[in-house]
């Protein structure tokens, strides 16, 4: 970008319409270790989780099934509340209990499911909490996070963004945030932005359906689209409005 003389601000604009992490790349480099490198006193915990996810892994689920996996998973957070991916296994099971219609009507279960999702991030995210795995680089500035980490973190960061985005879509959908303070009172274009960057730290993480999401929702890329289109329209009628007798001289 040098080579084209552009300034700092604009440069940024650019980086920010095509690469969604943009503002991430210069904080954090993701370096994802191994999980079979860390300590094994996991493998119990995650035996027990898998055996409550178990029965949602059908086409449809039935609901007794999907509570009880709920109650399961709040045993284990109980039990466990600084492990990570039972938090986020909660949000995705109390969701199933949830349809997209029924979302503005169920702000109760978004403020649980929001709030799952939050404490999940708050775990997994290097240095923001304790983390849910236990790492040799404790305390030493790395930014490395475990596979599972980074799991949790894709898989959160899109469930949140992908929320924010449905609640953006109009008046009725943005009801679903009236139980949750710290966003219930954003306008509609603000809970688009805070999608799009949900959708961009999922795809940071690995979930590449975020990462095309993000570019897709990125607040630049849309207004530079409309100049674009508005640039292209009015060459077009241009070109085709009938040309008067004294243009023609």
């Amino acid at each position: 970008m040098d080579r084209f003389n552009l300034s700092k601000n604009d440069a940024c604009v650019l980086s920010a319409l095509f690469d969604p992490e943009s503002s991430l790349s210069n904080s954090m480099t993701v370096q994802v270790r191994d999980i079979s490198r860390e300590e094994g006193h996991l493998s119990a915990l995650q035996e027990q989780e898998q055996r409550a996810l178990r029965p949602l892994n059908q086409a449809t689920p039935a609901r007794s099934d999907i509570e009880l996996c709920v109650s399961q998973l709040s045993a284990i957070i109980a039990d466990n509340p600084s492990y990570a991916s039972a938090w986020n296994n909660r949000a995705q099971a109390r969701r199933m209990l949830v349809a997209d219609a029924d979302l503005s009507r169920s702000p109760a279960a978004v403020a649980e499911i929001l709030q799952d999702l939050a404490q999940a991030i708050e775990l997994a995210t290097p240095g923001r909490a304790t983390s849910s795995m236990p790492s040799s680089n404790s305390g030493s500035g790395s930014s490395s996070i475990s596979s599972l980490e980074a799991r949790v973190l894709a898989s959160a960061h899109t469930h949140r963004g992908y929320l924010l985005l449905l609640a953006s879509k109009s008046d009725q959908t943005r009801m679903m945030l009236h139980a949750v303070p710290g966003l219930r009172d954003l306008p509609r274009d603000r809970l688009a932005e805070a999608a799009s960057r949900e959708l961009a730290l999922g795809g940071r993480y690995g979930n590449e359906t975020a990462r095309q999401l993000a570019v897709k929702t990125n607040p630049y890329a849309k207004l530079c689209g409309s100049i674009v289109r508005e640039a292209l329209t009015k060459e077009i009628m241009d070109f085709y409005q009938p040309r008067t007798q004294a243009d023609a001289i």
